[in-house]
Formats: C-alpha cells, structure tokens, sequence
C-alpha cells in the first residue's frame, strides 16, 4: 500500500530544441509549477525526472531534457545526456515551434526513437502564438508523426495530448501489475470467488485465474476459497494479509472479516491494474446525485450470452433503481462497442466492467472519453462496494484512489442486500 514506484510507471520524455516551451508542457500536463520556465535559452540543463500522477493515464515519470541545439562543450554534454534518456523511455514527445520548421535536431530524435521502436507523439507547441490556424509544413509532414496542437497559455489541446500518448503507448505497457505493490512477497493472499451460473463449467474467471497468477509471479501465498467455506477458512487462517472477494460475495465477506485485516475486490483490483481506479472512485459522487429518470450507460468488455442472472444485464440495473429509489433508464454496450465522447452526453453516469477482455489502452481510451464529454464513470466492483456502504474499506489498499473517494463526500444513503453469498446465483 504504497506509492508506485518509479520502475513501474509509464515514462514519458519531452524532446525539442531551446525555448519550445518543453517546461511549460510539463507544468500545463501536471497542473503544477513543477519546472522552471524562463525565456533564457538553455534553463533545463540535466534531464530531470518528475514522478506524477497524470489522470486518466495513471502513474507516469515525465522527463525534461536540455534542448536538442544546445551549444558549447557544455551543452554538448547535455545534448548527450538527453538522448541517453531514450534508453529508458517508453513515449517521446517532439515539442517544435511550427514557425521555425524542423531541422537535424529532430530528425535524429524520432530516428532514433523508431529505432528503439518507442511511441512517438509530435507537440506543436504555443498555439497561440499562431493562432490555431497554422496547416501542418511539409516538412513536419515529413516525418510521419501524429501531430497535437496546444498552447499552455490558453490551457487548449491536453486531452488531445492525452489522447495520443494512450494511442502511442505500448501495447503490453502494464505499470502495476493486478496485485502488485498491493500485497507483498511472502505474504498471503485469500481469493474468495462465488461459483455460480455465470462460471466456466471446470474452470474460474479470468480475473481470478490472473490474481492468482500475478500473486504468484510475486512470491505471493495464495489459498482459493468458495464464499460458503469462508466463515472456516477464517478459522484455519485468522491473519491473511490480504482478502479479494468477488464483487457479489463482498458484503458477505466484509461482514465476517475483522476490520483490520485489508480486503478488496476483484473488479477493483482490475480498474487498478486495466484503467484508473482514481477516477473510478471519484465516480461514486455522482450515484448519490443520480434521480429517477436519468439514463446511465452500463459497458462489458466481453460478449458472453446474457443469463438472467447476469451481472450487468439484470443486477446492477436492479440494486442500482433500488439504491436510486425509482426506475433508471439503463443502455448496454459491450465487446469493442463505446460511444464517442458527443454520444455519452445523454448520460449521467458511466459504470464499466472491470475490462478483463481489453487491454489498459482500449480503457485508457474508454475513461478519457467520459472525461472529455464531463461524465463520470466508475466500475462494477466500486459501484456494487458503495450501494453496500463498505467502499471506503475496499478502497483503503489504494491511498490516491479512497482520497478520492473521501473528497467526494458521497454518503452510502441506502443499503443495497447483494444476493451473491450462499444463494448460488
């Protein structure tokens, strides 16, 4: 339960010549004050490193390097430190001032990114300078890049920006892993799953095979549990280190659970490890809000056949009208079906499924959609803890994602019975 650690997050390195407005990228895609911008050329020096978080793309180092045209011995020195910085980089972005044009400096960056096979993003900087009407030059044409227009004094173009850097990340990019940095090596992890209809006949869910897998990877102790047998199992071992339940079970689960002992679910643990589970989190805010009425959108990755006890299908409508106090209007999507950001206007709440079937862009991609069209979206196992008032325990493992939840002051107002333990749904 600590912070990510550096090795584990994205690493994104900001590349271009002196006074691109470099810094001033840095300071607008963290909303900080985190480097020193100044019209003196050459300020940045040595590559610097800064951890953050940047929502919805999760835990992420951005590097600030010297500009490429530095001059002098000593500048060469910090030319030759920044490109070093490609070593350990997963995204670059090429920041130019589309008045200047590009030169060797920039040809030789994205040469040698391609050659590292990174992601490469082109940052047409100080758009507001050119007024946002400048077409793309030949010769940035030129270099086959996908190209974002902003300007960090207009505070224009970031989830543009964002946009592209999901779509340049790397396929297999996995910062936290499922359990990781959740529960340690030699420690001893109780997975608690509900055998029900909805199950693989001789065989778990994926998330659950994936949670025990990872735990494993990491020298985690794993023991399986059936809901029925949890109550004994508790006995024969009183201490785990930590508890995951299926997002049915959980309220079952907590009830017999001393309150010290941390636990989690499942589909929490895969809004971590696939999406954002901060902004998840935050999404509760608006289940209070939601009236009679309204329509929320309800999204599965995968395209199993629908079963009358289907989670998405028929339970989380049911609780959700229950906790509401009146019928919700509900859409369905799933498997590679999303609305774009205009479609998810109608809605007031987005509530996806913890995305076992997609990779983290495909997520990444699903959550920034929400954010640019103003509509919260949360997850499955979130929502289902917070209709049974125990979110505030399923999210203590994650520190930034149950600040979250506390600043939005969300108060559980109705108690929601999830019918998952001992009933065999």
């Amino acid at each position: 339960m600590i912070e990510t650690p550096r090795s584990n997050r994205l690493h994104i390195a900001i590349f271009g010549r002196r006074n691109v407005g470099k810094s001033s990228l840095i300071n607008f895609m963290t909303g900080q004050d985190l480097a020193i911008v100044a019209e003196v050329p050459g300020t940045t020096t040595d590559p610097v490193y800064k951890s953050i978080e940047i929502l919805p793309l999760g835990p992420a180092v951005l590097v600030d390097t010297a500009g490429l045209d530095d001059t002098g011995e000593l500048g060469e020195k910090r030319v030759a430190k920044a490109r070093e910085v490609l070593r350990k980089t997963d995204i670059v972005l090429l920041v130019v001032d589309p008045t200047v044009g590009v030169s060797e400096f920039e040809r030789e960056v994205v040469d040698a990114a391609r050659d590292r096979g990174l992601g490469i993003v082109g940052v047409r900087n100080k758009a507001d300078v050119w007024a946002w009407d400048l077409a793309v030059s030949d010769d940035l044409t030129a270099l086959d890049l996908p190209w974002v227009d902003v300007s960090c004094v207009e505070s224009r173009g970031l989830e543009d920006l964002k946009r592209a850097i999901i779509a340049a990340a790397p396929s297999d990019w996995d910062p936290l892993g499922v359990v990781r940095d959740v529960v340690y090596e030699g420690e001893h992890l109780m997975l608690v799953v509900s055998i029900d209809e909805s199950m693989p006949k001789g065989r778990l869910k994926l998330p659950e095979v994936q949670v025990m897998r990872d735990a494993l990877e990491n020298q985690v102790l794993c023991s399986l549990i059936r809901d029925t047998e949890f109550a004994d199992a508790l006995v024969r071992f009183p201490e785990p280190d930590l508890v995951v339940a299926h997002s049915l079970v959980v309220d079952h689960v907590s009830a017999l659970l001393p309150e010290e002992i941390p636990m989690t679910t499942t589909s929490t643990l895969f809004a971590r490890y696939k999406g954002d589970l901060t902004t998840f989190a935050r999404g509760l805010g608006a289940v209070n809000e939601l009236q009679p009425g309204d329509r929320v959108l309800i999204a599965e990755a995968c395209t199993h056949c629908v079963m009358s006890t289907d989670i998405g299908r028929n339970k989380i409508p049911t609780w959700l009208e229950e906790y509401v106090g009146g019928p919700v209007q509900h859409d369905h999507v799933n498997g590679g079906q999303f609305p774009s950001a205009d479609e998810l206007g109608q809605y007031k709440l987005v509530i996806h499924c913890g995305g076992c079937m997609l990779n983290r862009r495909e997520l990444m991609f699903r959550i920034l959609a929400c954010n640019e069209a103003g509509v919260p979206i949360t997850n499955y196992g979130v929502l289902l803890s917070f209709i049974h008032g125990i979110a505030e325990r399923v999210l203590r493992p994650f520190p930034e994602a149950h600040q979250a939840f506390v600043e939005t002051g969300a108060e559980h107002k109705v108690s929601v019975a999830l019918d998952g333990a001992l009933l065999n749904v």
